[in-house]
Parts: structure tokens; C-alpha cells; sequence
């Protein structure tokens, strides 16, 4: 008999495709379509067979149970079979932590392969940290941490001191005089988020540097201390030089002495994104970070730099070809414009790695009209942090900045007029009329370069 094209699209059901190939099928559903963890439910409710499917290939679907502590943990476990535990705390469920708190206690906790519970109340935190002494054989992920303005710490014992199969550890407002050797037997470690670390809970700029030391695999490393606190006085002995093959970002918040010594045993050559904020100090010293940007190829290709001040913070962003978000952002948290100019030419001395490679700078002000002066000291820093730029072709300024850079540049001797900016060919100023002439502000660097033969354009930014 002839089968038509209907007919045979009739027999052409799902349920005609071998196992392996719904397998597959499931795999792309449960993984990739943001459905969430608990996104498998849907297939075994459909027929037995994809019931039968499911459960036979826990590890291919990457099968867990997503416990928000709703009901007792008993009851999850009656309805399902054994699979791996997932314990995250439920939106305005306030109830529900006395049940994730016995789950923890509970003989099940060798399933639970993921804690994430990050703003737990102090009403419940003693329980919680209590019930998190012992080994989780299976955990791959630990997100843990009180609420704001409830710093503590961790007894030493957390996790029983030893973590395997960790791949990220996040703690926040809390940490734990144990950390670096759960960090030591973590050898799968990917990602370490250390937020707000608290006074009560320093921990030993050395002690974590041999610990990260061993952590291969580790790509993601964010550290934010709540204070400028830096309690280490004495010298450190170097240590054993140590390769991360795999650190990518790079994210602090801290003194930058601490940094220091931190990064003094590590290289990172495929280093991408740092982003480094400094509390206010009057002597910056980093070759240990200078030397890692030197190092990591990424970088050797940025040509735009912005520096932005405000009120209590400046900064400097630097880019890479069109990318719209910085590679390298570095900020001072400090007050006064005097302090900010001379910390950040501190930090891009002559030293500093990329200076000669921009071509584009870009200067910009979110400060209110109180913030800016114009004394000796304050034009000085500013030719402090220009004169390391010796590559610069194009300048952008916006309209704060335009006035008191260009008055530190009229300054310069007839003789000096180039060795500051010596590429620089173009000044856009936002704030420009289109039919106006050069600011009366600009002429005299405009006219002494023009003199010099390095002849400067001024240009109206939008």
C-alpha cells in the first residue's frame, strides 16, 4: 500500500525516536531554555515512558530537587527518588527557615549539592552556621552570607573544613579563620566571592595567597573588605612564584597594600577584567599589579582611557578597541581633587604598564561646582597625570575639566609646551558653540603649539 505524505507525517511522533535521541532532546529542553532547575517536573508528568526516560539518565540531564524550605524536606523526599539537593531560600517564605535549617541537619545532607542563601536573618544564624560544621561530600556551590549590617563570623570548622568538589565558594558579611584551607582542598574552584568582609573576620593577605596558589582552575577572584582596616605591619618573605592559568577577572575593594602582597606569588596571563577600588592613602606603591597588567596579553591592545572625578571617588577606565565596557577600571575613594590627582598620578606613573599605549583620552567630572579649585598644587597634579601619556591623539573634556586642564597647560614654559601631550592633535570640549572660536581659556596652548610645529585642532563634542 502507498503511504501518503499525511500518513507518514502521522507516524513521524516523538515517541517514535530512540531513547538515546530524547535523551538529548530533554538535555537541550532542561538546559537551555531557562526554565530553571526543577524544569524537568514537566517531562515525567507527560507519559511514563519519558518518567522512565528522566530518571534513567540523572547525570546527562543533570537531575536535582530545588528545596526552598516550603514544606518539611521529608515530604520532597517521599514524592521523589533520590536525586541530588539544591537548598536556596524561597521569596517571602520567612517561615521557611527552621525547615532548611533541619535539611541541613538532617542524615540527607550528603545529597545537598547547593547552598545558596545569602541574606539570612541573625535570628536564625547561629542554627544555620551550627548545622553547616560538618562535611558536605557533594557540594559544588556555596552561596552563604547574613544580612546588611549584620557582619559575624563562621566558626573555623565550616564545611568540616574541607571542600572537594567546590567549584564556588561566595560568603557575604561573614567570613571564617578557616577559609584558606577549605580553599586548599577545593581543587575544582572556579569562582571566589568574598563581599564585605568584615574587621572581625580579617584574614591574612598571605595565608590566601598560598591557599589561591594551588587553585588551577580558578577563574573568577572578588574581594571587598567593608573598611580600610589593614592590620599586617611587618614584612612578608616572598613566596613560590605560583601560575593561575585560568583567572580571567579580577575584582578588589580593599587598602592596596593588601592587594599587594596578595598578588605578589601569582601570575595570570589570561587575565581580562580588573576592576580594582583603593580606599584614600598618601603613598601608592604597585608593582605587583603593574606587573600582572604587564603580563597579561589582553591588555597590550587598550587604546582609550577615561578618567572620571566625582565628589568622593576618581577613577580611570581603560578600554579595548570598541568594547563599550572597560577591561581595566581603577578608582580612589577620596574627597578632596588635590588628594585624587595626586593619588591617581601616582598610580599611572611612568610605571605603569599601558600609559603609552592610548591614543584617545577622554576626561569627565560628575562633581558639583564646589568640588573644583584652581591653586599651584592643583594645576601641578594635573600635569602629573598627564605627562605619562605620551602617545595621546585625541583629548575630550568635559565642561569642568576643560578649564582647569587648559589653564595647567597655558602654563607650561614655551619650551615645555610639547613634552606634555606630545601626540596630541585634537581638543573636543563639550559645551562648544558650533560657530564658536577657540576659548580664550585654550589660545595661549593652542597658539605655542602651533609655534612649536605640533600644531593642536579644537573641536566641539556633542
Amino acid at each position: 500500500m502507498m503511504l501518503t505524505d499525511q500518513s507518514i507525517l502521522d507516524r513521524a511522533t516523538i515517541n517514535r525516536l530512540p531513547d538515546d535521541v530524547l535523551v538529548e532532546i530533554f538535555h537541550s529542553y532542561v538546559n537551555h531554555s531557562g526554565i530553571g532547575t526543577n524544569g524537568w517536573h514537566t517531562l515525567v508528568h507527560v507519559c511514563q515512558n519519558w518518567r522512565y526516560i528522566v530518571f534513567a539518565s540523572p547525570h546527562r540531564l543533570n537531575l536535582r530537587l530545588l528545596y526552598t524550605g516550603k514544606r518539611p524536606v521529608s515530604e520532597i523526599q517521599d514524592v521523589w527518588p533520590t536525586l541530588p539537593v539544591v537548598i536556596i531560600h524561597g521569596l517571602n517564605l520567612s517561615k521557611s527557615w527552621g525547615n532548611i535549617a533541619a535539611a541541613l541537619e538532617s542524615d540527607h545532607h550528603d545529597r545537598i549539592c547547593e547552598i545558596d542563601l545569602f541574606l539570612i536573618p541573625t535570628s536564625e544564624w547561629e542554627r544555620l552556621a551550627a548545622a553547616m560544621q560538618k562535611p558536605f561530600p557533594e557540594l559544588t556551590l556555596l552561596r552563604f552570607g547574613v544580612a546588611e549590617n549584620s557582619a559575624t563570623s563562621l566558626p573555623d570548622s565550616l564545611l568540616g573544613g574541607s571542600a572537594p568538589l567546590l567549584k564556588e565558594l561566595s560568603l557575604r558579611n561573614c567570613l571564617f579563620p578557616g577559609i584558606p584551607k577549605v580553599i586548599l582542598s577545593a581543587n575544582l574552584l572556579v569562582v571566589l566571592n568574598l563581599w564585605f568582609i568584615p574587621d572581625s573576620c580579617y584574614i591574612s593577605s598571605r595565608d590566601l595567597g598560598t591557599a589561591l596558589s594551588v587553585t588551577s582552575g580558578l577563574e573568577t577572584l572578588r574581594l571587598r573588605f567593608q573598611s580600610p582596616q589593614y592590620p599586617e605591619s611587618r614584612p612578608h618573605p616572598p613566596l613560590t612564584r605560583s601560575v593561575l592559568p585560568a583567572l580571567t577577572h579580577l575584582y578588589f575593594r580593599g587598602v592596596h597594600e593588601y592587594l599587594e602582597v596578595l598578588l605578589a606569588p601569582i601570575e595570570a596571563p589570561l587575565l581580562n577584567t580588573i576592576d580594582v577600588t583603593f580606599y584614600m592613602d598618601l603613598h601608592f606603591v604597585l608593582p605587583q599589579l603593574h606587573r600582572l597588567i604587564s603580563h597579561a596579553e589582553w591588555f597590550k591592545t587598550c587604546d582609550r582611557a577615561i578618567v572620571r572625578t566625582s565628589d568622593d571617588a576618581i577613577q580611570i577606565a581603560i578600554f579595548r578597541d570598541t568594547i563599550q565596557y572597560p577591561e581595566l577600571l581603577l578608582e580612589i575613594r577620596c574627597r578632596h581633587l588635590d588628594w585624587q590627582l595626586a593619588s591617581l598620578a601616582q598610580i599611572c606613573s611612568s610605571s605603569f604598564p599601558l600609559l603609552s599605549t592610548f591614543v584617545q583620552l577622554n576626561i569627565l567630572d560628575d562633581a558639583p561646582q564646589s568640588h573644583w579649585k584652581v591653586d599651584m598644587e592643583t594645576t601641578t597634579q594635573w600635569l602629573d597625570l598627564l605627562d605619562p601619556l605620551t602617545a595621546v591623539k585625541d583629548r575630550r573634556l568635559s565642561d569642568q575639566v576643560a578649564r582647569h586642564v587648559c589653564q595647567a597647560l597655558e602654563e607650561l614654559a614655551d619650551e615645555k609646551v610639547t613634552e606634555v601631550l606630545p601626540a596630541l592633535q585634537n581638543i573636543f570640549l563639550r559645551g562648544l558653540g558650533p560657530l564658536e572660536s577657540v576659548p580664550e581659556y585654550i589660545e595661549g596652548f593652542v597658539a605655542a603649539r602651533q609655534l612649536s610645529g605640533y600644531p593642536v585642532a579644537v573641536h566641539r563634542w556633542e
